[in-house]
């Protein structure tokens, strides 16, 4: 009979951890980049949290210009991650010269420097790719590299072909989509940068045809802007894009406080919670449902 109630036991404790998947954010790390000691006791808090299914970083891993000092400094701070990662790359990781100009301002490397640091970026997180998608829960989730230096946060041509067949081809499944930067208009213009073509997704207008066509896309995952929770839109009403996609804005970590937001995927929904890594508490004020949409 003990042994009875022990199996019961551990099939209700099987049933209750694969309830959800939960997914931790790192918004943009800029490694090594300020408070660093604070940035590695994130990982030990997480590395501590045993229901993380995975960890995504939303880009500019590099604090700076993406040289090799920086991607060395990478290297090792993930090195101490125990959960699976999902890497994307932001404009800091690839875009810049390995020196900045004579009024010490970055400026943008040649067309070779910047495919070498994408695939010293690919190399790294050892991703036979920029771009992946992945099955979670019912949920297909979707990761895309900033590579078009046309923008500052652009969406390369071979990524937005591959994109498009990959949702044409998953209309079935309700989809989270993580890029670097942010839907137009998803926060409020709190700083004179914020919204303008830099610092939002591009191509904004292939981008939003996209979305258009593919209802299925209910969340978009964000970091490029450092909106942090002290920010009124941080999590608001503005976030609701075109009426579809609810954007999730994600701090840096180059703050002496730093937050991290935890995606927790249920079947009919996804229950965002925002974490104070300094007060070790989660903001309850903060926490939002999003439920998934109703597909055919």
């Amino acid at each position: 009979m003990k042994k009875y109630f022990f199996f019961l036991w551990l099939a209700c404790i099987t049933l209750w951890a694969s309830d959800y998947t939960h997914l931790v954010i790192l918004g943009d790390p800029h490694l090594p980049g300020k408070h660093l000691q604070n940035k590695e006791k994130v990982l030990q808090t997480i590395n501590e949290w045993n229901d993380v299914d995975a960890v995504v970083s939303m880009g500019d891993m590099c604090e700076w210009l993406g040289d090799e000092r920086e991607y060395s400094a990478v290297q090792t701070y993930f090195s101490a991650l125990t959960k699976p990662l999902f890497a994307i790359a932001g404009n800091h990781d690839y875009i810049y010269a390995d020196s900045v100009d004579e009024n010490e301002k970055l400026q943008k490397g040649t067309p070779e420097l910047q495919q070498k640091k994408l695939a010293t970026f690919q190399k790294v997180f050892a991703l036979p790719k920029l771009y992946r998608s992945v099955v979670q829960n019912g949920y297909l989730l979707i990761f895309l590299s900033v590579d078009e230096p046309k923008y500052l946060a652009g969406i390369g041509k071979e990524q937005l072909f591959w994109l498009g067949k990959e949702l044409e081809q998953n209309r079935h499944l309700p989809t989270i989509i993580f890029f670097h930067a942010p839907l137009d208009k998803t926060l409020e213009t709190y700083k004179h940068w914020v919204n303008t073509p830099s610092f939002i997704a591009q191509p904004l207008d292939k981008i939003k045809n996209l979305i258009a066509k593919n209802p299925q896309i209910f969340l978009w995952v964000s970091g490029h802007t450092h909106t942090s929770p002290k920010e009124e839109s941080f999590a608001s009403a503005i976030n609701l894009y075109e009426n579809q996609v609810t954007n999730i804005h994600n701090t840096d970590m180059n703050k002496e406080i730093i937050w991290t937001n935890s995606l927790f995927l249920y079947q009919d929904k996804v229950i965002i919670k925002t974490y104070n890594h300094n007060t070790h508490e989660w903001l309850s004020a903060l926490e939002r449902i999003i439920y998934s949409p109703k597909l055919r």
